[in-house]
């Protein structure tokens, strides 16, 4: 077989035949998992032939081998454990992944379907005799699922392993949760850069995030409620546009969930779309009581046509600042808001005044109406320039 290409817009997808030392490791790696899978079942259903009849009077000499026996077992698992974690890292190439390359591939043979039923498979090696298997079935993978996530891998398999908790103590209730100090105890750090809220508030990180996480004394206490430029609108202004009819809404890219809690300080519910790209955005946010929704902008929003009131987006809708990618954002983000529903695009980047006009080109073929509509610095002091806008979506017949 030859190679296949597809012209999609202005690229080329190109799917290259398999090469003989990649078809020798995924039938190694085949081959592995079927003989851990035959051993693991015939160990876990063995049984002497003496009958015993009373289980709880057993002799000391069969207590010593069952002892044995569960002891080579477990060796064996975590032998083919570690072996299935080698072959996985030299397929997707984690020793050298740096996600921050453009255009990264993660195997040059194997495709997002091939990794995740590779990453599935592994974490379903756990013997249906879970209690005896407990440190083996409990993990602690979501890095390595976010990772899949951000390069398009969705949707990621289901599996059979039971995710690491932490015990989430000290949480309180609404409107109190809202802008009560969260605990770092109750967080997740692994696979965090930080591990602590000082690190993360003296961290340099985007526009929408600086000191996000400081309730107390950072600038989300007078987010939405008091102004720095005149790209940052009122949340009360935006609202009376609404003409009283905003109930529910979604923020694309919400930070720490500082927009969603002051819209359930107006009896407005708001989801919030996150990822924990060098931060635990998900567990912070949902520590305020409010709702986290993990999932990346590759996918296609969960939800049904025309529910929302209101979407509200900011400059984590420019994600690659390819404009193929912000047209399909613009049609699933128009799929999910009603009729007459509003659509608020806050403090968006524009690198270049070609980037503006492509950007308004786009909105304008939607024929959505310009409520209100600002470009400026953005209070950055930087040469590039920020669009906000509130846009009405338009009845169409």
């Amino acid at each position: 077989m030859g190679s296949v290409s597809l012209k999609i817009g202005d690229g080329t997808a190109r799917f290259k035949r398999a090469t003989l030392c990649s078809s020798a490791v995924n039938i190694l790696m085949l081959f592995s998992v079927i003989i851990t899978n035959l051993f693991a079942l015939y160990a876990f259903t063995y049984s002497p032939k003496q009958h015993i009849t009373n289980p709880f009077h057993l002799p000391h000499k069969n207590i010593s081998l069952i002892s044995q026996h569960v002891s080579l077992i477990m060796k064996e698992i975590d032998s083919s454990q570690r072996k299935l974690a080698q072959m996985e890292k030299q397929l997707l190439g984690y020793d050298t992944l740096d996600l921050s390359t453009p255009n990264l591939q993660l195997s040059s043979s194997c495709s997002c379907n091939i990794i995740t039923f590779l990453w599935g498979r592994i974490q379903e090696q756990g013997s249906p005799r879970w209690w005896l298997l407990w440190d083996i079935l409990v993990t602690n993978d979501w890095s390595l699922a976010q990772k899949l996530i951000l390069k398009g891998c969705e949707p990621l398999p289901r599996r059979r392993c039971f995710a690491k908790t932490v015990p989430k103590v000290g949480l309180t209730s609404l409107p109190v949760s809202l802008w009560k100090p969260v605990s770092e105890k109750i967080l997740t750090w692994s696979g965090l850069g930080c591990k602590n809220f000082n690190c993360l508030n003296n961290k340099k990180s985007s526009k929408d995030c600086v000191s996000c996480f400081d309730l107390v004394n950072g600038y989300e206490t007078q987010k939405y409620i008091k102004s720095r430029s005149k790209n940052d609108f009122l949340i009360d202004d935006v609202l009376a546009m609404g003409s009283g009819g905003i109930r529910i809404g979604f923020d694309i890219g919400g930070g720490s969930g500082t927009f969603a809690a002051r819209m359930a300080e107006k009896n407005v519910t708001v989801i919030t779309n996150t990822l924990n790209v060098d931060a635990p955005y998900g567990e912070f946010i949902a520590a305020r009581g409010l709702f986290p929704l993990f999932l990346s902008l590759d996918h296609r929003f969960p939800f049904y046509d025309n529910v929302f009131d209101l979407v509200h987006a900011t400059s984590g809708l420019d994600d690659g600042g390819k404009p193929q990618k912000l047209e399909f954002l613009m049609f699933d983000i128009d799929r999910i808001l009603r009729a007459g529903g509003l659509f608020w695009l806050d403090n968006f980047p524009c690198a270049d005044d070609e980037k503006k006009r492509t950007l308004t080109r786009l909105i304008e073929r939607f024929g959505y109406k310009k409520l209100k509509w600002v470009i400026g610095d953005g209070g950055s002091g930087k040469p590039q320039v920020y669009l906000s806008a509130v846009l009405q979506k338009p009845v169409r017949i």
